[in-house]
């Protein structure tokens, strides 16, 4: 693949992945627009493990916070930071279980721009009438077994192209009452071990191949997609301090009516 297109796909992933409008449905209507489908899979993956080293770099502290705790509460002791971990994992649970059983149905049948354009439509429009009735006083110091799972659960629909995984999780957040810079933080969070699992198959794979210009492609995009998606996260935290996703919702209701357009032959 040329590495013009790489570039392409990889800057799209960057800025997309903790936005909410879909990094998954972008690549699908990039690559579609560019004519792309050989390898697209292990480049997509690529893409997301590089803004995975994006949020590891971006949220460190929290990390280390995390660890720091897991170690404590393994000695016996309470800590904050080990119970931010295991609603991590607890929030993780349903999409490892839906991606191990499911993800060949969605590949099969979901990878379309028609759906893209539904799910960019639909749940943009679920974000707003969320975002708008939904209260504003949680941290993620409030989290609890239930919330963790409910925004659990919500991540599972990520797995639909055009859904987006930031987008669907900070709706449930926000749906639970947790204020707008937290929900975008926990699901930040919550990407690294989503996306990790799908950086380690992607490892693997590129192993198997023994395709030393595929893996050369992978680390070009890998490395601009974590340039681009650190600065992505920290302009739209800083925009969460001042304001709203009504800039994204407006957003996604375009891109989805156009999408749609375009599927339906309106244009």
């Amino acid at each position: 693949m040329p590495l013009f297109e790489i570039a392409i796909l990889a800057v799209i992933q960057g800025i997309t992945e903790f936005l909410p409008i879909s990094s998954s449905g972008h690549l699908r209507l990039g690559s579609e627009m560019m004519g792309l489908s050989e390898n697209t899979l292990i480049l997509d993956v690529s893409v997301h493990v590089g803004a995975l080293f994006a949020v590891v770099a971006y949220f460190w502290r929290d990390l280390v916070f995390m660890l720091a705790g897991v170690f404590d509460n393994l000695r016996g002791h309470k800590h904050d930071g080990g119970r931010l971990a295991a609603y991590l994992v607890i929030a993780t649970v349903p999409i490892v279980i839906a991606g191990y059983f499911g993800q060949a149905l969605i590949e099969d049948h979901m990878r379309t721009l028609e759906v893209v354009g539904w799910t960019t439509l639909g749940f943009g429009i679920l974000l707003f009438l969320v975002d708008r009735t939904g209260m504003t006083i949680l941290k993620i110091d409030h989290l609890s077994i239930p919330h963790a799972l409910t925004i659990g659960i919500a991540q599972v629909l990520a797995l639909i192209p055009g859904t987006s995984r930031a987008g669907i999780t900070i709706t449930a957040a926000r749906f639970l009452g947790y204020d707008r810079r937290e929900a975008a933080r926990f699901s930040m969070l919550m990407s690294i071990p989503a996306i990790g699992g799908a950086g380690i198959l992607i490892g693997l794979r590129l192993l198997e191949t023994g395709d030393p210009i595929l893996t050369r492609d992978a680390l070009i995009a890998a490395l601009l997609s974590f340039i681009t998606a650190l600065l992505a996260i920290s302009l739209f935290l800083r925009w969460l301090r001042f304001a709203g996703f009504g800039p994204f919702v407006i957003y996604r209701i375009a891109l989805g009516a156009l999408i749609l357009g375009w599927v339906y032959g309106a244009f």
